[in-house]
């Protein structure tokens, strides 16, 4: 089976960094770091046709362990990212790699009545993924620290105090078998405004524009601030976060994909061993 083996791992080249001042520290958002094709754009197919079996493989694995053993493990993966980052692309493409009934999707909204009933974290506990699965969260717990800080929807004490919250939280949750990954889709303010702009361009596009993304993006410096703050103070090793750069949309597909391979691959998936004679059910299946 063909593997992409890269030297050193991508998770380690795109891993946020402990210390860092701001957002303009990280990666680059049109950098493309350990991309091993020269090509480009134009190489990226070959890469997808390397990485997919291989990527398949272990989420079947993984899903395998998960309908054998309540205690088999999962993992969760997180995008965040401004509008137009990217979230839905890499859920199209880099996860349409493995099989859909092996994966958990959950889109964030703006929080419900009964969700504002509960803690913060009360509607990000119940869609967990179960033993056997990948789950992926479109925004998270960090759209808590993100938006309500910068819309002011709680007071500082209230949003600083969540930062700890959020690691007690992914700590018990990484204690309980869940392999968690952190994604930052960094898109460029730039490229963030023309991916805004071709979408009023295209009547194909429009029910992608929402004219409140406008808004939002006057208060980019503020979002960059708050999101400083939360992958500095939310990135432990036990629950990294990974810088995408999202201005290449083939680059932050192909990388999201690398680092999940990677991820499963540490897990040392084997396949779960018969329950049966095997021998004996051989012969049932040929006398039936």
């Amino acid at each position: 089976m063909a593997k992409t083996e890269l030297k050193p791992e991508l998770r380690g080249v795109l891993r946020v960094p402990q210390r860092f001042e701001s957002i303009d520290d990280l990666i680059a958002p049109d950098d493309t770091p350990s991309y091993p094709k020269k090509n480009g754009k134009d190489g990226v197919d070959d890469l997808k046709d390397e990485i997919e079996p291989e990527l398949s493989d272990l989420q079947e694995r993984l899903f395998a362990a998960g309908r054998e053993d309540d205690d088999a493990p999962s993992v969760l993966v997180i995008l965040q990212g401004m509008d137009t980052s990217g979230k839905g692309g890499v859920i199209r493409h880099a996860f349409g790699m493995v099989d859909p009934q092996g994966i958990q999707l959950k889109a964030f909204k703006r929080p419900t009545e009964e969700e504002l009933s509960h803690d913060f974290l009360w509607r990000i506990r119940k869609e967990l993924p179960r033993p056997g699965m990948i789950g992926i969260f479109d925004r998270s717990q960090y759209e808590d620290v993100l938006i309500g800080r910068v819309d002011e929807l709680v007071p500082e004490k209230g949003w600083r105090a969540r930062y700890d919250l959020i690691n007690e939280f992914e700590a018990e949750v990484v204690a309980s078998g869940t392999r968690i990954i952190k994604c930052f889709l960094n898109v460029s303010h730039a490229e963030q405004g023309e991916r805004l702009a071709a979408r009023l361009d295209n009547p194909e596009k429009y029910w992608k524009y929402n004219p409140g993304d406008v808004d939002v993006r006057a208060k980019w410096d503020d979002y960059m601030a708050a999101y400083a703050d939360a992958l500095r103070n939310c990135n432990p090793d036990s629950a990294p976060w990974y810088v995408i750069p999202a201005d290449r949309k083939w680059y932050r597909n192909w990388a999201v994909a690398q680092i999940m391979l990677e991820e499963l691959r540490a897990l040392k998936l084997g396949w779960p061993e018969a329950d049966f004679d095997v021998e004996k059910e051989k012969k049932r299946v040929a006398k039936s």
